[in-house]
This record gives structure tokens, sequence and C-alpha cells, in this order.
């Protein structure tokens, strides 16, 4: 069963990892794919190879965080899909130090890769939904953004403030059938945890209820949920995937 069978969905920083995901996810339920990159243009050119044969993909050389170029990305988006039904602001980094050795360049690039992007894009993105009158913004915060971490406070700052975000925009836009949910993922094994230490990697699923990592699958499809009409009614929530790290 094709959950998102005709809709068009942008996802940032869609190359590795989880984006790559739920790139592979959505095409397999039916949704045409537009998709950005920093600079990974062979993993781009992959990634548009690998599910040509199922979806209509684009991927596009785009800065996030960036304000104009989140912009033309939007347009361009229009421009050659016709519309947008689903956001996805999956792009995201990591500058983890102590507080006390912190610097204030790592604290602006967090908040300017984590925070300023979905601003940017879902700024860019609310004429055309509202012109429809129906859209799906999920953004991807983190667990960290709700209980804190020793040596992320500019990581954990940034998603906390994506769940705010999140708050606030389903609040402006749910009068307008637009809906915003958040994704707070725990510990996903992906590319980056495969280069870690196995032992800390296994520390990590012990202290895991389901004593497992997560997968980017299973983030890709808590977001199928929030960008079908299985969610209609749901908007301004954050959704922890985390094996049961993070209890209320």
């Amino acid at each position: 069963m094709k959950l998102l069978e005709g809709k068009v969905a942008v996802i940032t920083g869609a190359t590795r990892g989880i984006g790559k995901g739920i790139a592979e996810v959505f095409a397999q339920h039916g949704a045409k794919v537009a998709f950005t990159y920093a600079g990974s243009v062979d993993k781009a050119k992959e990634l548009e190879t690998a599910l040509s044969s199922v979806t209509q993909i684009k991927g596009y050389q785009s800065d996030a965080s960036d304000y104009d170029a989140a912009q033309k990305l939007i347009d361009d988006v229009m421009a050659d899909f016709g519309k947008i039904d689903i956001l996805i602001n999956n792009a995201g980094i990591t500058k983890d130090n102590l507080l006390l050795r912190m610097s204030k360049e790592d604290w602006d690039v967090i908040m300017r890769v984590n925070l300023d992007s979905v601003f940017n894009l879902t700024k860019a993105v609310i004429k055309p939904m509202m012109k429809a009158k129906a859209g799906s913004i999920i953004n991807m915060t983190s667990v960290v953004g709700r209980k804190g971490n020793a040596g992320q406070a500019n990581y954990a700052a940034s998603k906390a403030g994506v769940i705010g975000f999140t708050k606030s925009v389903a609040l402006e836009l749910g009068s307008r059938n637009i809906r915003c949910n958040a994704v707070a993922p725990g510990f996903i094994e992906t590319e980056m945890t495969a280069a870690l230490d196995d032992k800390m990697v296994q520390y990590w699923r012990d202290g895991i209820p389901m004593k497992r990592g997560g997968q980017p699958e299973d983030i890709a499809n808590a977001c199928v949920f929030f960008a079908s009409e299985l969610s209609t009614y749901v908007t301004g929530q954050t959704l922890n995937i985390d094996g049961g790290m993070l209890m209320p």
C-alpha cells in the first residue's frame, strides 16, 4: 500500500543517514522526491540513479541555512514538480564540546545549520502550501533537545528550538490545513555511528530498553505517518523514536 502516492516531498540533507532513509522509504510509498545536498555531488547522483526507476526524483545543491538559497530552492522545486505537499527539515550537524571549551563559532554554526535552516525552508514553503490549502511540515529534532546532554549545549539548544518552532507553526497554520510536527530520533545507527568505537556503540545500545540502536527506516516510517493521510488530525506533536530511551 502506497501511502504517499502522487505527493511531492522536499527533504533536506538526503544523501546519507536518516535523510537518505527517508528519501528511499518515501519513494517506495509513491512520493515524488526533491532533495538537497551540500557538497556530496557523487552521492546525490547515486541516490537519483537508485530511485529514478521508482519515482520522479531530483537533487538540488543548496544551503538550507542561507535564507535566499532556501527561497530559490522552493521556487525551483515548484517549477520542476508543480507543487509541494511535504517538507522535511532534516539537515543538521553537530559540533560537540563542553561549554567551557565551546567556541562562539561552534555555537553559531550549529544554530545556523540546525535552527535557521528550519525557519528558512518553512518560511519559503508556507505560501505555496497556503495556496494549496494543504501541507505537512516535519521537523527533525532529537531526544537531546528534550533532555539535554553534556557536551552538546549548542546541539541541544538548537533541537529544543526546533520543538518550540514546530508548536508555534502548528498553532499558526492549523486553520489553513497545514500540519507541523517533529520527530525526535534517539540513537540511530548510520554511517556516522559505524565509524565509532564498537565498545562505545554497544554501551549505548545496552542503555536502551529495546537493547538496540534504531535504523534510518525507523525514522522514515514515522515521517510517512506524519506526511500521509493517516495523521490528518495530528499537529504540533513531537514523536520520540528512541527504543524507549526517553520516557515522559
